[in-house]
């Protein structure tokens, strides 16, 4: 009974295509805001453009975990890699954090110098709105992606692409406020933008901390793995099922009962039909160990 592959060539070159189009933009993204944030005079457009550049980062990122994540298993990983994948969430969240707590530190230093406040040029308006557009195209993008591929490191990415879009909305705001003579509004949209960025990132470093410590995986897909099993002819009962995330990947621990009578040979088979069924049926199921008992008929 070997594991199966889960993760094809044509898989891994659709993720890192994706990943690969993402860099590219942000980086054209960052330079293009940062500019506009500076010829406009706007805090909020500046603080959006550092939470671009910090997306080309996350993308480089992304890039080496799904490379390194979906690698076959080998004598020193023989489970695999798939946890580098999970890690290199960890990473995305923490740098997420880090960014956002980035802006809202240049916020409340703008607020603390009212004098310093200026009314943001047509620019840096302009900016924002092409940045929501673009940025919420990649979350759809790369949120299908992820689902196509099922990589816990591009649905980071996607969620990143999300924050950058609500970055921009807040900028938008900010601007078109200061613009009107609340100047205020500019930087004060900044420590908004701070607050989402945060909530992303402690979302993310959760979901991606509970896939490395060995969670079970939820009651429907066990509901789906038991109906599998009973269905298989020569199963009378199931005596033990536990299952662990390993990255993003589900591994299945069970023991079956079947007709103390029957042949070694066939139960044999049975147990080999339950591990197939279980593996091809439920496609996150990576591995399905079988260990098959005696059960006593009347």
């Amino acid at each position: 009974m070997t594991e199966k592959s889960h993760f094809s060539d044509a898989a891994e070159k659709l993720a890192l295509n994706v990943s690969l189009a993402s860099f590219l933009m942000n980086l054209l993204l960052s330079v293009f805001k940062l500019f506009a944030g500076i010829a406009g005079h706007s805090q909020a457009m500046i603080s959006d453009a550092v939470h671009s550049a910090s997306d080309c980062a996350s993308t480089v990122v992304v890039m080496i975990g799904v490379h390194c994540g979906h690698r076959q298993a080998d004598a020193n990983h023989p489970f695999g890699h798939e946890r580098l994948e999970s890690a290199a969430s960890l990473i995305l969240a923490v740098m997420l954090g880090i960014t956002g707590v980035g802006v809202g530190v240049s916020a409340i230093r703008t607020l603390c110098h009212p004098a310093a406040l200026q009314v943001p040029g047509k620019a840096a308006l302009m900016m924002a709105v092409v940045s929501i557009l673009v940025k919420e195209g990649q979350y759809w993008w790369t949120r299908w992606a992820a689902l196509t591929v099922d990589s816990d490191a591009l649905m980071a990415d996607a969620w990143h692409h999300r924050s950058d879009a609500l970055s921009s909305v807040g900028a938008l705001i900010g601007i078109g406020g200061a613009r009107k003579g609340w100047l205020w509004m500019d930087p004060a949209v900044g420590l908004i933008i701070c607050v989402l960025i945060l909530a992303v990132a402690v979302k993310l470093f959760c979901q991606s901390l509970n896939k490395m410590i060995d969670q079970s995986c939820d009651t429907k897909a066990l509901h789906a793995i038991a109906e599998t099993i009973l269905s298989q002819h020569g199963v009378v009962t199931i005596d033990t099922l536990r299952t662990r995330i390993f990255g993003n990947r589900i591994y299945v621990e069970l023991e079956i009962g079947v007709d103390a009578q029957l042949p070694l040979v066939d139960a044999h088979a049975i147990a080999e039909n339950v591990h197939q069924a279980v593996e091809e049926t439920i496609p996150r199921v990576k591995h399905c160990a079988v260990h098959v008992n005696p059960v006593q008929k009347e």
